[in-house]
């Protein structure tokens, strides 16, 4: 997504004389900004913490968020919610003012001029501050906890994918998302016994030979014992080369012995792959950093491994719920010479967004089936819609789940954050994914029996997905979406017959081709003068 950058100015400066001078001033300046920090009390730093989080959250929303808001309805809402740490605490607000009542008494009352984002940050700020003083319950709670409770009433007001993340949790979606300082593994706690469940492919703990169901004893000379699951994931994370001893318990050794690790950058296995006979079968749980790049060298693996006896390739995208929307992009570029990928639309000026093909087809254009079911969502759409558009792969399964809208992250001075609905995203046809989803080129929703549907895609008897309609179709007539989706209903169970259709169907390249048609990619396409005319706005 497209990001913002701070400009450095450098300004010269004229004679030696001044330049001594001015070389002093920083110093000062150091020491001045050093003494104001220790001379501020917690609470004027807690009334400083409140105001930066308040008027920045705000703020975002009312700059990129999708659709123009009320913020200070939206600040009510969120100031509504210090009730649930203090029943006795209520607050009322109108077009221009809020007020804070304890048990129905004004405490503090504020009246906005310029009632914008800024202001209504401020305002809400005053009244915290003065919730934390006059309420031992919310002074109690904490500063997290009521950052938790004002963001979710605030962000409950918009789309039900727009959230805040507390400093903790914002934590673990970076590393989910970015990866982390760790050596590779994935644990599970149980009656007080730390068991290795996972080793990941090319990490610290795989080349150190650790292995699935070894015990950890203990972390750098000290007992697990007691621990929860998250306090033994932070003790083996750590500055990248640092090093972590574990103490290991392993079937086939009389005794515990130790292996010292150097801890890596480490971002989290998305993908995985088997092979089926002369088909490789890829899957992709979700999109993080580095999703395609391991896609990418899993299919090189799978040349390595198959060779030229390689018939086609299956990507599994069924339960993936999305993730990042450039991994996304470039995984549906590694199977694209040419082409729209997607094109993303919103409020915000810089939301306005087009990806095309360019890098060619890694797989020299060999047949291949996506699968996908009602719980592939927003990235996994995205590459679905890409490759079926552009008659690249044939769609198994059944109606996705119709996520199509991108969040874009805003990092908050508590180091949590706000995730904010911006944009929506439209398939390389031009038809919006949201609520719709994608519709696949055969459908087994109720089917059971992959010989009868390879049958009936023989005699000609499968249904066409239903391009023209689909493209017609409003973003907001969620009539004809629904009547678009009831054509597959969406399964949230995955059935076995997705993958034996496909490993069978790409064996046989007069059914392959007659699959591919069914999706009528010539008909679906739009120019770009059209799509730029689809609404985009919910």
């Amino acid at each position: 997504m497209s990001a913002f950058r701070p400009v450095d100015f450098v300004t010269g400066l004229p004679g030696r004389q001044f330049a001594r001078r001015m070389a002093v001033l920083p110093l000062l300046l150091g020491l001045y900004a050093c003494a104001s920090d220790a001379s501020r009390s917690p609470e004027d730093a807690a009334a400083k913490l409140d105001r930066d989080m308040l008027v920045t959250g705000l703020g975002d929303i009312e700059s990129i968020y999708i659709t123009k808001q009320d913020i200070g309805a939206l600040t009510l809402s969120g100031m509504q919610q210090l009730s649930s740490l203090d029943p006795d605490l209520t607050v009322e607000g109108g077009k221009n003012e809020l007020k804070l009542l304890q048990k129905n008494s004004l405490i503090e009352a504020e009246t906005l001029d310029d009632p914008n984002a800024k202001q209504w940050g401020k305002a809400a700020a005053k009244l915290l501050k003065e919730a934390r003083a006059k309420s031992a319950k919310v002074s109690a709670a904490g500063s997290e906890k009521i950052y938790e409770a004002i963001f979710t009433g605030i962000v409950g007001k918009l789309d039900g994918f727009s959230r805040y993340s507390g400093m903790e949790a914002a934590r673990e979606d970076k590393a989910s998302r970015d990866g982390f300082g760790g050596i590779g593994v994935r644990i599970s706690v149980e009656d007080g016994e730390v068991r290795v469940t996972a080793v990941m492919h090319y990490t610290p703990a795989e080349r150190l030979g650790l292995k699935r169901d070894d015990v950890i004893m203990k972390i750098d000379g000290k007992s697990v014992e007691g621990l929860t699951q998250q306090q033994v994931v932070n003790e083996l994370r750590g500055e990248v080369d640092s090093r972590v001893v574990l103490t290991l318990l392993r079937d086939g050794k009389d005794e515990p012995f130790d292996v010292s690790i150097k801890r890596a950058h480490v971002v989290p296995e998305t993908v995985s792959y088997r092979r089926e006979g002369n088909i490789a079968y890829f899957r992709i749980f979700s999109f993080n950093s580095e999703t395609a790049n391991s896609l990418k060298r899993e299919i090189n693996d799978a040349k390595d491994e198959i060779g030229k006896k390689i018939k086609g390739y299956v990507l599994d995208l069924r339960n993936n719920p999305g993730g990042y929307v450039p991994q996304s992009v470039a995984t549906a570029n590694l199977f694209l010479d040419e082409g729209r990928i997607v094109s993303i639309h919103g409020r915000h000026p810089d939301s306005h967004q087009y990806f095309e093909a360019s890098d060619g087809d890694i797989t020299g254009g060999k047949p291949m089936a996506v699968l996908i079911d009602g719980n592939s969502a927003s990235a996994a759409e995205i590459v679905s819609a890409a490759l079926q558009d552009n008659g690249r792969a044939v769609l198994i399964g059944t109606n996705s789940y119709g996520k199509g809208t991108v969040q874009n992250i805003k990092p908050l001075p508590n180091q949590g954050e706000i995730k904010l609905t911006w944009a929506r995203f439209h398939a390389p046809s031009g038809y919006t994914l949201h609520h719709l989803g994608v519709l696949p080129s055969i459908c087994t929703a109720g089917q059971h029996n992959s010989e009868k549907i390879l049958e009936e895609l023989g005699l000609g008897e499968l249904p066409k997905v239903p391009t023209v309609k689909r493209n017609a179709a409003k973003p907001d007539d969620t009539k004809v979406l629904d009547e678009l989706r009831k054509t597959c209903p969406a399964r949230k169970n995955e059935d076995p017959v997705d993958l034996e259709l496909a490993l069978k169907l790409l064996q046989q390249p007069s059914l392959y081709n007659a699959a591919i048609k069914l999706a009528d990619p010539a008909d679906a396409q739009v120019d770009d003068a059209a799509e730029a005319l689809l609404p985009f706005v919910p």
